[in-house]
Order: C-alpha cells, then structure tokens, then sequence
C-alpha cells in the first residue's frame, strides 16, 4: 500500500490548495433563508458571480434556504456556514440532472441522476460546513421503487473534490454520490437517513481514483458506502450504523483499505423499501454481483475494524470476468455475528490467489443444526445467505493462512467450524475454535494437504 499512502499526502496538498479569493454571500444576491422563499435562482446567480470572478467563496449564512438544483463551478468553496441549512424543494420540477456519457449503461437511467447539488466536469471545488444539508423526503412515486426522489449530492468527471465538517439528513436517494471522479476526500461529513450514504462508481476505462474517506458517520438505511471501479481508495475511521451492508463493494477494486471503523447494528434507520432494521454485512465484496463487470479485486486490506450484531464481518466472491489476487483481513473483533460465515469465495473459473486472516476474534450466535451442516451451498446472489459451517467458509482459493484467530459461540452450533472447498493451500497457525459435543470433524476440507 506504499504507493497509495504517498497519492495520498499529494492529494492533501492538492485539496489544501482549493480556491481562495473574493466571498460571494447568497444573501446579496436576493436569497431569503427564511425557508420559504425558493433561494435557487439566488444561489446560483452566486456560483456564477463565483464563477465569472475565476474562484472563491460561496457563502450560505445562518438561515433555512430552500431550493432545487444547484450547479457548482469550479475552484469554487460552497461554505454552509454555522446554523444554514439547505432544504431540498419538494417540487420534483425543481430538479436538474448532470450529463451521462450516452455509451454508459447509466445513462438510460435519466432522471434518476437529479440531484439536489450537482457538479460536472468540475476541478478544484468543495462543499465544507459546520451547516447542514436537508434532502427533506423528497419521494417520487415514479422513481426507483416507487419513491426514490432526487439525490442530494452528484458529481460527474471531476477533478479534487472535498467534501468536510457538515450534515446531511433525510436524503431522497444517495446522499454523496460521484461517478468517474478522481482525488475525492470526504472528510468529517454525518448522514442520517436516506438510502447509500457515500456511493461512488467508475465506469470501464475511467476508474475513480484516490478516495478517501475519513472519520465519517454513517446512520443510513442502505448501504453506508458503496460503489465499483476504486483504485486507491482509503475509508479510515468511520462509524457505520446502518440497515444494511456497511462497505458494499459490487464491481472491481484494487488497493483498497478499510481500516479502524466501528460497524454495528440494527441501524437506528429503517430500509425504506423493507421497513428492517436489522444489519447485514459488515463487508462485502463482490465484483459482479449487479450486472457485468470487468476488472480484479486486489491489494485489499481491512485492518483493525470492529463489528457487533452483522449477518456476517467479511463476505467475498469472486465471480467471471473478477479476479481476486490478495485479501488481508487482520485485527477484526466481531460480536454476534447472526447469519453467515466469514467467507472467501471463487465462483468462476480461476481461484481468489490468497487470503490472509490473521489477529481476529469472532463470535457467532450459533444455533446452526446437523441438518443445516448437510446443506449444499448455494451460488450467491446479491447478499449473504446461510452456509453449512458457522466460522469460516472458502471455495476455490488457492492459498488460506490463518494466524492467531479464535471463533466462539454464544450457543451451540452443529454445524463444522470450517469448510474448505478446493483449497490446496490451508494454513491453519493457532486457530482457536469452541468445541460443541457431536460435532466430530468440526474443521471439513476435500483437500489432503492440512498444515498446522
């Protein structure tokens, strides 16, 4: 990881360098802030003054300041200084949708790229508080399952973003969502509510690359972070309380680190469309797992996070056209765990090269039958499902080490502890594990070679 942490300090000074020059309060420009007056028109007269004066500041001053679509420029500062708040219009006209390349499959897509900030082709440009943006509800009967409204921040092909040191509640769809972007940090930022909270996408050709995203919350009803195509990707720590999968991954990634986060469930927001509370997983991977995808997964690190109450901590699969090379997952500390094994899976033709695990102390729920651990497994679909072992799944990996782990049970599972499946390489160094009467081979492979 030597060669991200260095794009890193780079990406700092660039972001640190953001425009600076003349202030330009939307106040001055006919905005209200009473949070009645519709302020769009006011704003963004403010961003083209901004623009035309080659970069500085845009100010919302304390005030409620409702409006529709905002088009950002760039080396432009949108400041939502203390006690502002953008209020997203409940008038779907209100809103305006950023240009998709007409080759992508997203494209087709339309109206759901509206947003309630909106930047393209942008370089330079950030969104910094202490204020607060309110995606306020907006649902739309006609939208994504049936209510999906605008989302509430969408960048297109920029260049240096930051997004730091504000709130944002009650979005209509993603809450931060960029696509094809490079040298983006979200730093500091709370989201409560809404669907994804930070969802970033590339597209084949066009990755994007060098993310960060740093002591962030999350109370989410969908997924907390999400996205595909990532190089160089950082999320740091981050506390992630949400309804469904904490970090999603569904297309390919390399160097990637997710480290010293704080996971946890249920999430104190319902998923809109189910109505559950109840969180999946701590970590996904799965290349592939929506629609096609080409690309590796590899240089993964997740490093020193702790989870409690997750469907499962780790979950990766590797399908055609997803490579997986390397997969590091040290120093993890789960509690009642309630679904799913930690699993490393390959359902395509080549096996995921190594999976290292090593450091961790994982504690499962149990209750798992002699009847369950009969049980085929099932090709996955998009989240996890029960599997006939309770510790550790693999399937088609060419090299498994295990280092100083321990798996417990708060009751009695009859399941085996560990299912290895073409795994020719299983390193088991100091793996502690709960015995359970009646469970005779708790450790099951149809691989001879077993060292220990």
């Amino acid at each position: 990881m030597k060669k991200s942490l260095l794009s890193f300090v780079v990406l700092s000074l660039q972001l640190s360098t953001l425009a600076a020059g003349n202030t330009f309060n939307v106040r001055d420009y006919g905005a209200k802030g009473d949070g009645i007056v519709l302020d769009t028109a006011a704003i963004n007269q403010a961003i083209a003054a901004c623009a035309k004066g080659g970069g500085g500041e845009v100010l919302l001053p304390a005030g409620r300041y409702r409006s529709g679509t905002i088009h950002l420029c760039s080396r432009l500062a949108f400041h939502l200084g203390a006690g502002a708040e953008l209020i997203g219009s409940t008038n779907l006209d209100d809103y305006q949708q950023p240009a998709i390349p007409a080759s992508l499959p997203e494209a087709k897509l339309g109206k759901w790229h509206r947003a309630l900030i909106v930047g393209e082709n942008l370089e330079d440009a950030s969104i910094i508080g202490p204020g607060t943006i309110n995606g306020n509800k907006v649902f739309d009967p006609t939208g994504e399952e049936d209510q999906r409204g605008p989302h509430t921040i969408h960048f297109v092909n920029c260049r240096r973003l930051m997004m730091r040191d504000f709130d944002i509640v009650d979005s209509a769809n993603l809450a931060i969502f960029f696509q094809a972007s490079d040298d983006v940090e979200v730093r500091n930022v709370e989201i409560t509510g809404g669907w994804d909270g930070v969802h970033f996408w590339g597209w084949p050709g066009h990755w994007c690359h060098n993310v960060r995203i740093i002591g962030c919350n999350f109370f989410t009803g969908d997924d907390s972070i999400a996205g595909r195509y990532w190089d160089n990707v950082v999320v740091s720590r981050c506390l992630i309380n949400t309804s469904c999968n904490g970090v999603r991954l569904f297309g390919p990634a390399v160097h990637l680190l997710v480290s010293d986060c704080l996971f946890y469930g249920p999430g104190s927001r319902p998923h809109r469309t189910s109505g559950r509370t109840n969180m999946l997983c701590g970590i996904i991977l799965q290349p592939g797992a929506w629609d096609s995808t080409s690309g590796p997964l590899d240089d993964v690190l997740l490093a020193n996070n702790t989870m409690r109450e997750v469907a499962s901590p780790v979950t990766v699969w590797s399908r055609p056209d997803n490579p997986a090379g390397r997969i590091t997952i040290s120093g993890l500390n789960a509690t009642g765990v309630y679904r799913s094994a930690l699993s490393a899976e390959s359902w395509a033709g080549e096996p995921i090269t190594n999976v290292v695990l090593r450091n961790a102390q994982i504690e499962f729920t149990g209750g798992g039958t002699a009847e369950q651990a009969q049980e085929k497994v099932i090709h996955p679909e998009v989240d996890c499902r029960s599997l006939p072992c309770w510790g550790i799944y693999l399937r088609n990996v060419e090299r498994f080490t295990c280092q100083d782990v321990r798996l417990s049970l708060a009751r009695d599972d009859f399941r085996p502890v560990v299912l290895a499946e073409g795994v020719p390489h299983l390193d088991l160094d100091n793996l502690r594990y709960q015995s359970v009467t009646g469970v005779n081979k708790p450790i099951k492979t149809n691989e001879l070679l077993i060292q220990k």
